[in-house]
């Protein structure tokens, strides 16, 4: 679990209208999110989301056969 360190703005009426939070703390949420991904991991992931649907064994490696 990842604790949040944040500023509120506010506007005239104390309204919130933005939260910032520390650099480090964003990238440890964008990796989590999975918004560091590039398109072709994304679509790596779909598809094998799609090879698990469909029970294509075929489609996954043994891992004791990697090593």
């Amino acid at each position: 679990m990842v604790t949040v360190s944040k500023k509120y703005i506010i506007d005239e009426e104390v309204h919130p209208q933005e939260v910032v939070i520390p650099w480090e703390q964003y990238r440890q949420i964008a990796e989590v999110l999975g918004l560091d991904l590039d398109e072709e991991a994304i679509a790596d992931l779909q598809q094998a989301r799609r090879d698990r649907e469909m029970r294509n064994r075929d489609a996954y490696v043994d891992l004791d056969e990697t090593r």
